[in-house]
């Protein structure tokens, strides 16, 4: 089984327009909604794929119970850990005429040190037994940035990392199986910029060093960089019509796990991660609504 886990949900609204105009009132062709953030997004992308799976999410408030509804219409293996503090809704604005894509986030909200308390106990039971754990996400207000260091320290699953910053660096000594930030993630991360594809692999390379046995740099439509063992990779995503590019990055880390889990070579499931991803990012919803 894998276990994906994340403290930063959302309730997506996304709205299609045949032109937008800024300033202006603007009439949405289309209005969807349904539960979105990266955990959210992980979880949903593992279950398309068949993959053995549970989502292990905090929600609250009325558009908690929408995303509770939601996956469980969808049949998504989930357990929830109630929050006082509602979960945030995220839109994303799609301008057909251009393939502009507009993404207003609202920030989660903090959650108790009971809440946080109860999450953790919540991870160490139902990793116990989980071969792989992706822990991805930013962190709501006033959580330690330990706190994905604390909840890889509750289970010997191997770890799989889409965060950044000194959340990501706080875990390597942990040695994760993967991490996977985009390029301006792992900027900040190394805290420097990152102008050439040597500063990337200069960056990749210290990641590396500090504990992360592979490292899968996502760079726009230019090659995705992947570091392993033996060495540095490129690969070119194919080339695609993007019609919602929202939850591309979640598609590729649940793929990279799935098929590991079913028994592709790592490299291998890579490969297949970015050709699935740029299949999701063809597709309205932040998930490719596909078993593969």
């Amino acid at each position: 089984m894998i276990v994906a886990a994340g403290l930063t949900p959302a309730w997506q609204q996304i709205l299609q327009f045949d032109h937008l105009n800024s300033g202006q009132v603007n009439r949405a062709q289309s209005a969807l909604w349904c539960g979105s953030g990266k955990v959210l997004n992980v979880g949903a992308s593992l279950h398309a794929l068949g993959c053995p799976s549970l989502t292990l999410s905090p929600i609250g408030g009325a558009t908690g119970e929408q995303i509770r509804d939601d996956f469980s219409r969808r049949g998504i293996p989930a357990r929830w850990i109630t929050s006082r503090a509602p979960t945030r809704v995220c839109t994303t604005l799609l301008d057909q005429s251009t393939g502009v894509t507009t993404e207003l986030v609202e920030n989660s909200s903090p959650l108790t040190d009971d809440e946080l308390t109860q999450y953790i106990a919540a991870f160490a039971e139902v990793a116990r037994d989980a071969a792989f754990v992706v822990l991805s996400g930013s962190l709501p207000q006033r959580t330690p940035t330990s706190f994905y260091r604390t909840l890889m320290q509750q289970s010997s699953a191997k770890a799989v990392l889409d965060v950044r910053g000194q959340e990501l660096l706080e875990c390597l000594a942990l040695r994760p199986f993967l991490v996977k930030p985009n390029r301006e993630e792992l900027a900040m991360t190394v805290g420097r910029p990152l102008h050439t594809e040597q500063d990337l692999v200069q960056a990749m390379s210290e990641v590396r060093e500090r504990g992360a046995e592979w490292v899968v740099v996502s760079n726009g439509p230019d090659p995705m960089l992947v570091m392993g063992p033996d060495g540095l990779v490129r690969l070119t995503p194919p080339q695609v019509k993007v019609v919602n590019p929202i939850g591309c990055g979640d598609a590729l880390t649940a793929a990279i796990c799935a098929k590991i889990y079913s028994g592709m070579t790592p490299l291998d499931a890579i490969q297949f991660g970015v050709e699935y991803s740029a299949r999701k990012a063809g597709c309205l919803f932040p998930v490719l609504i596909e078993s593969t």
